[in-house]
């Protein structure tokens, strides 16, 4: 006699809101190589991660209208966008430091093909987000999202999560914090550079014979590489304490 295997139409309503949910969030996660990666791939992390939080499903019931069903979808992957601009805010802090610092140490014009889109992109900010998301990943920030997740289908399961119009605030105030944080690390690159240009130009005028002009760029670059490598110590402690705001407003919305 073989074996039947049934699923229950709650249990497929429930599986289908929770992959809504997760979905919507890893979309913007800033896991290596996940924006590039292929179709299946990303289909299989997001099946893999739903299953995983098979313990914490929701209750659906079968009677469900499917007017409201498809409202509860929406709620769902709305909620996990929320949750994922937050987490992709730590690889847009990273971006921004290497725009910054690639504009003021001359690598303005130095490119490379960014591995997330396979397009041009400059050296500096590539290697800022390459750096990024391996401390996403080193640090544990992606068990914090699992975790997130399923404290957030134990207190607001579908059905109970509502859109709150505070979502949109507390993003856009989180925004606007990952330019501090860029600015923030760049600083000191910016400042360095600001002193090698005074430096020059005074010598320039203390004597008109130098012709310091075509040291300039290569003085600029070797400096912002030295800063930026002094910097690297620094960014992991900066990234982690940048990473646990942002999940402390994650925790308020799924709360």
């Amino acid at each position: 006699m073989h074996g039947e295997i049934s699923f229950s139409i709650g249990l497929i309503y429930s599986f289908l809101l929770v992959l809504a949910r997760i979905g919507g969030a890893v979309v913007f996660v800033p896991l290596p190589g996940i924006r590039s990666a292929p179709e299946p791939i990303r289909v299989v992390l997001i099946l893999g991660l739903t299953f995983t939080l098979f313990p914490v499903w929701p209750t659906v019931p079968a009677t469900i209208t499917a007017m409201e069903y498809a409202g509860w979808v929406a709620i769902e992957a709305t909620f996990g966008l929320c949750i994922g601009l937050l987490v992709g805010f730590l690889a847009d802090a990273a971006l921004i430091f290497g725009q910054i610092c690639g504009l003021q140490a001359g690598f303005s014009f130095a490119s490379t093909v960014d591995p997330e889109s396979q397009a041009d992109a400059p050296v500096l900010s590539a290697i800022a987000q390459t750096v990024s998301a391996l401390l996403f990943v080193t640090l544990g920030f992606h068990r914090y999202i699992i975790r997130l997740f399923a404290e957030s289908l134990e207190k607001q399961p579908p059905g109970q999560l509502l859109l709150d119009p505070r979502w949109g605030a507390v993003i856009t105030h989180a925004a606007g914090s990952l330019f501090a944080v860029g600015l923030r690390l760049a600083l000191p690159v910016v400042g360095l550079m600001l002193m090698v240009d005074l430096t020059l130009a005074l010598l320039g005028r203390f004597n008109a014979q130098l012709h310091l002009l075509h040291l300039t760029m290569p003085l600029k670059i070797l400096a912002g590489l030295a800063a930026i490598s002094a910097l690297l110590m620094l960014f992991p402690s900066v990234y982690e304490e940048f990473a646990g705001q942002m999940f402390r407003v994650a925790v308020s919305i799924a709360r």
